[in-house]
């Protein structure tokens, strides 16, 4: 499969923690919100997976380079949030009877009902986030007027796993996720492979726990709900000696911060998506880093775009060279974390970048 890295805007992670400053106070509208300056004749919207908009992480990315395009362009948008996936083909459904330009659909699940509104309305520009929406797997995606924004969050979750193993006192890591889809594994699984790595590189046994590379399995709550279920399975992590925890899903982080908390225990949780830190400081203490996907900057540039008459179908993959995925700060880690770790963190992304160490995952090229 072929991707560019074609926005420039994307390369700026930087970009994604100040607009997540705006996160706290952010609102998820029902319907539609006004921006300012001069009206074009051009009405961007938006779906979002379950979670909603203020899920401080995902879908809340996407909703904010919407407003932002929004903003820049001086239109108004529509947004509407899916509960379930038997709400994303009538969402999708409602924003085209009311006449908007270009449609983003936030999440891998949203590809099928995206693909059949997008082949019936043609004249419509629809961007894909988290899916290539090539479901006939032959490479390409099915519709010519979809644009892809995916990521291949596996080289950041390679460097936040190397660092969790670096940190682990206990000798035992941890994640879960939401659902065993690939954009959710493909945290997990790059975390794996960077604790496989510090241990082959350091003489060292460091255990995962929640999810079998060989497998291609692990623990899973069924959903991206901050419920009693979520809590239950980072309890079950916690009881087998992990100190370093990674939830993958959207709002499950929220339970699992509970269960650490309730724990007593300096249990250090990794974000996802967001830099929870920011869009989160109620758990901001407990967090070691948060792996970033730069989904706010690809959204916004693809509207600005579409809004400019310059809508472009290649997809997009963002990675560690074009600065797409990364990690966040420590933060309140910073002083727990050894200079030398850090440094060597760097030096593992030049790595990755140059091809001289190899992460696997389903969009390494």
């Amino acid at each position: 499969m072929t991707f560019t890295t074609k926005r420039a805007a994307v390369s700026g992670l930087a970009l994604v923690g100040a607009a997540a400053l705006l996160a706290g106070c952010a609102a998820a509208p029902e319907e539609s919100t006004e921006g300012s300056g001069e009206v074009l004749d051009f009405l961007p919207c938006m779906v979002s997976d379950a979670g909603g908009f203020e899920d401080k992480s995902f879908n809340q990315l996407g909703f904010e380079g919407l407003q932002a395009a929004a903003d820049e362009l001086g239109v108004e948008y529509k947004a509407v949030e899916s509960a379930a996936e038997t709400d994303y083909a009538s969402n999708l459904s409602s924003l085209v009877d009311q006449g908007c330009n270009t449609i983003v659909t936030v999440g891998f699940l949203l590809a099928p009902a995206a693909l059949e509104s997008a082949l019936a309305n043609p004249d419509i520009a629809y961007v894909s986030i988290d899916d290539t929406v090539d479901q006939d797997f032959d490479g390409t995606t099915d519709a010519e007027n979809i644009e892809p924004i995916i990521f291949d969050t596996a080289q950041a979750a390679f460097l936040a796993g190397y660092l969790s193993a670096g940190v682990s006192q206990t000798g035992v890591v941890g994640t879960f996720g939401g659902m065993n889809i690939p954009t959710v594994s493909i945290f997990m699984d790059g975390f794996a492979q960077g604790v496989d790595f510090y241990n082959s590189e350091n003489g060292t046994a460091v255990k995962v726990l929640g999810w079998d590379r060989a497998a291609g399995d692990g623990s899973f709550t069924g959903g991206f709900e901050a419920n009693d279920g979520a809590r239950q399975i980072a309890q079950g992590l916690i009881d087998q000696n992990v100190d370093v925890l990674l939830p993958v899903g959207g709002p499950i982080y929220q339970s699992a911060a509970a269960a650490i908390t309730d724990s007593g225990r300096e249990i250090a949780l990794i974000g996802v998506d967001a830099d929870v830190y920011v869009t989160d400081p109620s758990v901001g203490p407990l967090l070691l880093t948060s792996i970033l996907k730069g989904i706010d900057v690809g959204v916004h540039e693809a509207i600005v775009e579409a809004g400019n008459g310059n809508f472009d179908p290649t997809p997009f993959v963002g990675t560690l060279e074009n600065e797409g995925v990364g990690i966040a700060p420590f933060h309140d880690w910073e002083e727990k974390v050894p200079a030398e770790l850090a440094s060597k963190l760097d030096d593992l992304k030049a790595q990755i970048v140059s091809g001289d160490i190899e992460v696997e995952s389903y969009l390494a090229q």
